[in-house]
């Protein structure tokens, strides 16, 4: 056929579909029949299981057969009775979250600091009155200020949280060691009580407060987990009194490293902390003595630092830690450690190296750049338990009852697991000699 004929035939077709003649009519019937089956396939699919029975019972009407619709998988075999199929919820990290918060930001509280601070007022007067015979400045009046009396203000805030039903409350030493302010602890529900300092740690930053309700009163307290086991990249829950304002403030994030030691300072001090762990959980100004919990509920750690300048860097004291001062208190009203009595250097390899050392590890007793203001410190502090046993500036400590001291393992760690009044094999290393020395360890407190 000739591109003319087809043509030609294309025309005719047109012609009869608009006068309607008989021959037309047929396809005119089956061209509808097409379509109502493809609209009821297109609906069908996209409406579900119903409209593919309303379209299928069309189709059966017009002599067409449509495949049976898949059964659900979870659907049980021909004549069985149907199954209830029940879907367990997931737990995500987003719930814990919330449940954490839920359960125990009840126990978190707020601690204000407040001070008798001088009041100052502005007055005026005219020094040259009667020094001036013609009077030409007696209205000349120069500005000047004095004190009026004393105020009692806010001067700052930090957090807190309470470990026990009576009232007890851990936080950071340097919320409430000013011994001539006065610490209140607001509750979430905005309940006021004054606090009394029980004990402050002497080598940790770490405080225990206590405060009291009425008769019978018991307050919401947190649970105390483990932080021997932690792991880098463990989430984290910090919850605190943001800047002093905003309290009950939760941030979350990871643990970013375990083991560290850093030079906190503020207030005119400064004291170095060891094994503390690090999270990029927000901590800001006001969240220090907050706890810092995993998603169990468990505070594992109490938020004491954060590194200047940095995003996200904050550190905390292990909550064994605060455990063991807690245990203290409860038993004795005081916190105390055994004390030998030395300043000290953690030697590692590049301190071998720049001051010709004959071992890579222990830890050398020297004072370093330390000075007191009133000449060198002595590296043997006079009196003390070092002293007694027979230390010298100079020696190495390498080894306390065979424990071997290095920078993941200091000498200060080993001594803390031990009391007061325990007696200590030192292995020491002087002028190319390894000695042994026993010591009988002392008792220090925050008095001492």
């Amino acid at each position: 056929m000739s591109m003319y004929d087809l043509d030609k035939t294309e025309n005719q077709t047109a012609e009869l579909i608009q006068t309607g003649s008989p021959r037309q009519a047929g396809k005119k019937k089956n061209l509808a029949v097409f379509l109502i089956v493809a609209v009821a396939l297109a609906v069908g699919f996209g409406l579900g299981a119903a409209s593919y029975g309303q379209w299928g019972s069309l189709a059966k009407k017009l002599g067409l057969s449509l495949p049976p619709a898949a059964a659900p998988k979870d659907a049980p075999s021909a004549g069985n009775t149907p199954a209830r199929v029940v879907y367990e919820p997931q737990t995500t990290q987003e719930d814990a979250v919330i449940k954490v918060v839920k359960d125990y930001s009840q126990a978190v509280v707020s601690i204000i600091i407040t001070k008798d601070v001088p009041v100052y007022e502005q007055y005026y007067s005219s020094p040259n009155r009667g020094f001036d015979p013609f009077g030409f400045f007696d209205n000349f009046q120069v500005p000047q200020v004095r004190q009026k009396g004393t105020q009692n203000q806010e001067v700052g805030a930090g957090s807190g949280f309470i470990v026990s039903r009576d009232g007890m409350v851990v936080t950071n030493k340097h919320v409430v060691g000013d011994s001539s302010a006065q610490y209140t602890v607001i509750t979430p529900d905005g309940k006021k009580y004054p606090a009394k300092v029980l004990a402050l740690d002497p080598t940790q930053d770490l405080a225990v407060v206590k405060i009291s309700g009425e008769a019978g009163q018991e307050f919401p307290s947190v649970i105390l987990g483990d932080s021997s086991n932690l792991q880098v990249g463990q989430s984290v829950i910090a919850i605190g009194n943001a800047l002093g304002e905003f309290d009950n403030t939760v941030s979350v994030g990871v643990i970013s490293g375990l083991k560290r030691s850093i030079t906190a300072g503020g207030g005119g001090t400064s004291e170095t902390l060891d094994n503390l762990i690090q999270t990029d959980a927000a901590i800001n100004q006001g969240n220090s003595g907050g706890p810092l919990l995993n998603l169990k509920g468990e505070v594992i750690g109490v938020n004491t630092a954060i590194a200047s300048g940095a995003q996200n860097v904050g550190f905390v004291l292990p909550i064994n830690v605060a455990k063991r001062d807690i245990d203290q208190v409860e038993k004795s009203g005081k916190i105390t450690y055994p004390y030998l009595g030395i300043y000290y250097t953690i030697i590692n390899a590049q301190i071998q190296q720049e001051n010709d050392l004959p071992v890579d590890y222990g830890a050398w007793v020297t004072t370093g750049t330390a000075d007191s203001g009133q000449g060198k410190v002595a590296s043997v502090v006079a009196s003390s338990p070092a002293k007694t046993a027979g230390l010298k500036d100079k020696d190495i400590v390498l080894e306390i009852n065979g424990e071997k001291i290095n920078q993941n393992n200091t000498l200060s760690q080993i001594i803390a697991k031990y009391n007061p009044g325990d007696k200590v094999t030192l292995r020491i290393q002087r002028d190319g000699n390894q000695i042994n020395l026993e010591v009988t360890l002392g008792d220090r407190s925050e008095n001492q």
